[in-house]
């Protein structure tokens, strides 16, 4: 019995591991032409985008709360950072058993969960796009534990009401321009104390300084010898003038 139990228990972590890893290998890439509904994708297969590109969408809506992508393709890739999030908390990695017991449910059953809850919406987003991608960015560094995260999701995707696209130009440029000054700001910190008038003191400089004043104390000391001797050559001739007369 001990024996048929411990394998029974075996069999169960590999399939959930398969299971997760499963989980994991569909959705490591976003395809963008998935269809959840709203607006039909064209008939030509559309690239895959990167994941670094996918988060870069979903920081500039975290900072808008707008958006200007088709909410198809949009859609797509909030459910491939949901899934990507959800991933990296050690829940994912339990035994069924362990799962239903912290979760209340298997991860598999979690993930399909929160997925179809996004999937729901199809004409647009919720209007709470704005915080589900502020949390999908910053998860790991808020939510503890998947459970808290799970509960923060459905609280942001229980509503009804949707957003509608942007008219508004794209900022990524003017993104890209923001960091400039603070990057021109930057440089000046690296850099050694300036001088006023902008002008940078460099050692070689004050060597330079250093020696002109010796060099400036040195002839005052031999203008001030030479004045000496020559006031005592003159005393000297003066007083040989009168016995050369003599």
């Amino acid at each position: 019995m001990v024996l048929m139990e411990t394998l029974s228990e075996e069999n169960s972590q590999n399939l959930t591991t398969a299971a997760n890893e499963a989980v994991h290998e569909q959705d490591n890439t976003v395809p963008a032409a998935i269809n959840h509904g709203g607006t039909e994708p064209g008939p030509e297969a559309e690239p895959e985008i990167a994941q670094e590109e996918v988060k870069g969408i979903l920081e500039v809506i975290a900072s808008t709360g707008k958006f200007w992508h088709a909410w198809y393709k949009l859609k797509s890739m909030l459910s491939f950072q949901l899934k990507q999030v959800l991933l990296e908390y050690p829940e994912s990695k339990m035994t069924s058993e362990q799962q239903n017991a912290s979760l209340g449910e298997t991860y598999p059953e979690l993930v399909k969960r929160l997925d179809e809850a996004l999937v729901s919406f199809v004409e647009g987003p919720p209007f709470t796009l704005q915080r589900l991608c502020e949390i999908l960015l910053e998860a790991r560094s808020v939510y503890p534990n998947i459970s808290k995260l799970a509960l923060a999701l459905e609280k942001n995707l229980l509503v009804t009401t949707m957003l509608t696209i942007s008219t508004d130009p794209y900022p990524q440029a003017t993104m890209q321009k923001t960091d400039e000054p603070e990057k021109a700001r930057e440089e000046p910190e690296a850099q050694p104390n300036s001088a006023q008038n902008g002008v940078e003191p460099v050692a070689g400089d004050r060597d330079e300084v250093m020696t002109d004043v010796e060099e400036a104390d040195i002839d005052d000391e031999m203008t001030i010898d030479m004045e000496a001797f020559e006031e005592i050559v003159g005393s000297a001739e003066t007083k040989a003038e009168p016995t050369a007369n003599s």
